[in-house]
């Protein structure tokens, strides 16, 4: 009697439906493990690129606004020193530069190593 129970519960099952449903699994967890991360990570050096551009411009926007207000305020910069400015706006750029790369060196990246030695 045990056998005929066991066996009506086997004639049910298919050799095909279980791998059709192995298949199914196995796509899902593909689409999961892949291509949902990288979906993620295209976004998030989409948005990334684009703040990076929108920040760019707008340091070259005040820097020429700090040009052209040195020009304007400082009517000793004509003629011969008219170059001055163009210098310290320069100077300027540099240490925004020279700032930014010190952040990215320092960020949190170097404090993790610090913490995981």
């Amino acid at each position: 009697m045990k056998n005929w129970s066991w066996r009506k519960f086997l004639r049910g099952a298919s050799l095909k439906r279980d791998f059709d449903e192995l298949r199914e699994i196995a796509i899902r967890y593909v689409k999961e493990e892949t291509v949902k991360p990288i979906k993620d990570l295209g976004r998030f050096l989409a948005y990334g690129t684009l703040g990076s551009v929108f920040v760019g411009f707008g340091y070259v926007f005040l820097l020429i606004g700090a040009l052209r207000y040195l020009q304007w305020q400082f009517p000793v910069l004509d003629g011969s020193l008219s170059w001055l400015p163009y210098l310290m706006v320069a100077a300027l750029a540099l240490l925004v530069i020279a700032l930014t790369a010190w952040r990215i060196a320092s960020g949190t990246a170097k404090r993790r190593l610090k913490v995981t030695k």
